[in-house]
């Protein structure tokens, strides 16, 4: 009777996923293999076009430096918010957690405003005398990775504080206790109990950041377009259906790729990761 109980409560949420998630993406990946020339002819276009393989480059080397900048900005945060005694630790959760409550083109907005020619920065530059003239800083890879880390951190930040709050007092004393120097009890026993903490705040934010639109169109432009810009001009720029799905569907398999390696290392790093 338990098990047909859980059952039943899961499987409207199992329907609802099944009818939104799973057959759309299905059909959308089984629309790639429908053309006349053959069925990889499409992914074979892709590949073979110097073009797309840059921008598919482009997006991963941006997602996984992202994910990097995240995971060190975010864990050292986290790490200092859960120190915190129990009113400044909200504060600081809330002040973390604040810009999320901004869209995300308004926040990416922002940052021309920050980068622009006449922008924040450059003001600040040459008022310092420390530049001559404004610099470029828009529509480069390092405007794109800034606003990322901006967007993202906040999710890796709300990941980790959890974890590393249920870390054991108990066992950090004791690593002191038998003589380990904080360096020592931080790499052998904080870090590896934070693995599944890192390792899913690292999904999350390389999701998000590979399959990023409004972000890398703004702050990126033509010159650094990513995947998800691409896909946007397929489907409503050149109506290319298609091609639009093979887009998609390159991305879905990189993307359940990469968390596969993340969750292989997780289980190598710690064993009571998933």
């Amino acid at each position: 009777m338990n098990k047909l109980a859980k059952w039943g409560l899961t499987l409207p949420a199992t329907i609802a996923v099944v009818i939104l998630l799973v057959i759309p993406v299905i059909l959308t990946i089984a629309t790639t293999f429908g053309e006349a020339k053959g069925p990889f002819s499409t992914y074979a276009a892709f590949f073979n076009s110097g073009f797309r393989v840059n921008i598919l480059i482009r997006t991963l080397k941006i997602a996984l430096i992202t994910t990097a900048i995240s995971l060190v900005v975010g864990f050292l945060a986290a790490y200092v918010i859960a120190q915190m005694p129990g009113r400044l630790k909200s504060l600081a959760i809330i002040a973390a957690v604040f810009p999320l409550l901004t869209g995300v083109v308004v926040r990416s907005f922002a940052w021309l405003i920050i980068l622009g020619k006449n922008g924040i920065v450059n003001d600040a530059l040459t008022g310092l005398g420390i530049i001559a003239e404004p610099l470029s800083m828009l529509y480069t890879e390092g405007s794109v990775i800034v606003a990322m880390v901006y967007l993202f951190v906040p999710l890796m930040i709300l990941t980790l504080t959890g974890v590393l709050e249920g870390i054991p007092r108990d066992v950090v004393e004791a690593s002191s206790s038998l003589g380990a120097k904080p360096v020592a009890t931080f790499l052998q026993v904080i870090l590896p109990l934070a693995v599944p903490g890192l390792i899913v705040g690292a999904v999350l934010v390389f999701t998000g950041s590979f399959t990023s639109y409004a972000t890398p169109q703004l702050l990126g432009g033509e010159r650094q377009m990513m995947m998800g810009t691409l896909l946007y001009q397929r489907a409503m720029v050149t109506f290319d259906w298609v091609g639009a799905s093979t887009v998609a569907a390159i991305m879905v398999v990189i993307t359940i790729a990469v968390v596969a390696i993340m969750s292989r290392m997780a289980r190598r790093l710690n064993p009571m990761a998933v």
